[in-house]
C-alpha cells in the first residue's frame, strides 16, 4: 500500500517580526501549507491558534519582537509552535470578561487545540499547541474507509501496469495519481460497454463526493 508514504509532511519554520500586520500573512501561509499537507480540515483551528500565540508575543513581549512560527507533525497531531526570546513573559490561561479586549488568547487556544504548553530554552520560549487529525500515521492520509479502499485499488492497478522488471514496492504520489486517473477512465469504459451513461455516473459520483465532504 502507499498509505505510509503518500504525503511527505516535513517540518518548516517561518521567522518574522511580531507585528499586527504580519498575522494575516501567517494565516495565509498556514492555509497554503496545510492544504498541501492534506490537512485543510485543521486550517481554521491552526489559524486561530497561531494568531493568538503571535498576539501574545505582540501584547506581552512587544511589537517588533523577532519571532518564529514552526509547524510539524507530532505523531498524528499537527503541532504549531511560536518561538520568542522572552523567557519571563509566560502565557497564562485566564478567565476574561466577554467584552474584554485582551486576556482571551490562551482561552481560545485551550478551546480549539487538543493540548498546549510552554517550553523554556536557554535563549527562547516556545509556546506550542497540538491539533488532532484523522491521519493513520504522520505521513499517512485522512479520508476514512473510502480513501483506504481507493489506495488499495490504485496500488494493485499500478503494479499490474508496471513492467515485470520494475519494482513492485510502494508507488510514489505522481505514479499513484496517474494510476487513479487510469482507474477512473477504465471504469467509464466499463460503464459504456454495459449500456450505462458515463457522464451520468460521473455526475452522481461528484454529487456523492460533495455531499460526503459537507457532512
Amino acid at each position: 500500500m502507499i498509505q505510509q508514504t503518500c504525503m511527505s509532511r516535513q517540518p518548516w519554520q517561518l521567522p518574522f517580526l511580531a507585528e499586527a500586520e504580519e498575522v494575516a500573512g501567517i494565516r495565509n501561509v498556514l492555509r497554503v501549507h496545510l492544504r498541501l499537507w492534506g490537512l485543510s480540515a485543521q486550517t481554521e483551528a491552526a489559524q486561530v491558534c497561531a494568531s493568538e500565540l503571535v498576539g501574545n508575543v505582540i501584547h506581552h513581549v512587544g511589537a517588533g519582537t523577532p519571532t518564529t512560527l514552526a509547524v510539524s507533525m507530532n505523531g498524528t497531531y499537527l503541532r504549531i509552535e511560536v518561538h520568542d526570546p522572552d523567557i519571563r513573559a509566560l502565557p497564562t490561561l485566564m478567565e476574561a470578561a466577554p467584552d474584554a479586549e485582551r486576556g482571551r488568547g490562551m482561552a481560545l487556544v485551550n478551546a480549539v487545540a487538543d493540548r498546549w504548553g510552554v517550553l523554556l530554552r536557554a535563549d527562547r520560549k516556545v509556546t506550542w499547541c497540538e491539533i488532532a487529525t484523522a491521519l493513520s500515521s504522520p505521513h499517512g492520509h485522512g479520508g476514512g474507509v473510502r480513501v483506504t479502499r481507493a489506495e488499495e485499488m490504485i496500488t494493485m492497478y499500478g503494479a499490474a501496469k508496471a513492467p515485470r522488471t520494475a519494482s513492485r514496492t510502494l508507488l510514489n504520489l505522481a505514479a499513484a495519481e496517474e494510476a487513479a486517473i487510469d482507474v477512473i477512465a477504465d471504469l467509464l469504459h466499463w460503464l459504456q460497454a454495459h449500456g450505462c451513461d458515463p457522464d451520468e455516473a460521473l455526475d452522481r459520483a461528484q454529487r456523492h463526493f460533495e455531499a460526503e465532504m459537507l457532512a
